[in-house]
């Protein structure tokens, strides 16, 4: 149940991301549920192995290189998923901070343990 409700909170933070930002458009729910999906499973699966790899630059750079990872996924699934649409670069890495900002907002309100 917890998890039906994380994936909610984190298409509804989608759906704020394009509200907000005029660079990122979604086109309606069933692509905010399928691009919350994609996010998920690639937060989960590939952004774990780029930072590993990229663990020097990020070092250098004080741990500010994880803004472009994100942005790069971010703008990765926004080219991938019809109806989710991501404009640039710099784009994606607002809209990944705003994504995460507004998604841990909510769980945070929602999900008190």
């Amino acid at each position: 149940m917890r998890l039906l409700l994380v994936w909610l909170i984190n298409a509804a933070a989608l759906f704020a991301v394009s509200w907000l930002m005029k660079s990122v458009e979604i086109s309606d729910i069933t692509t905010a549920l399928i691009a919350a999906l994609v996010l998920g499973l690639v937060n989960t699966l590939i952004r774990p192995v780029l930072v590993l790899l990229t663990l020097p630059v990020s070092v250098l750079t004080l741990g500010l290189f994880i803004f472009v990872i994100n942005g790069l996924l971010f703008w990765a699934v926004g080219s991938s998923i019809t109806g989710f649409y991501v404009a640039g670069f710099w784009s994606a890495v607002g809209g990944s901070i705003l994504y995460s900002a507004i998604s841990w907002a909510l769980s945070a309100i929602l999900l008190k343990e």
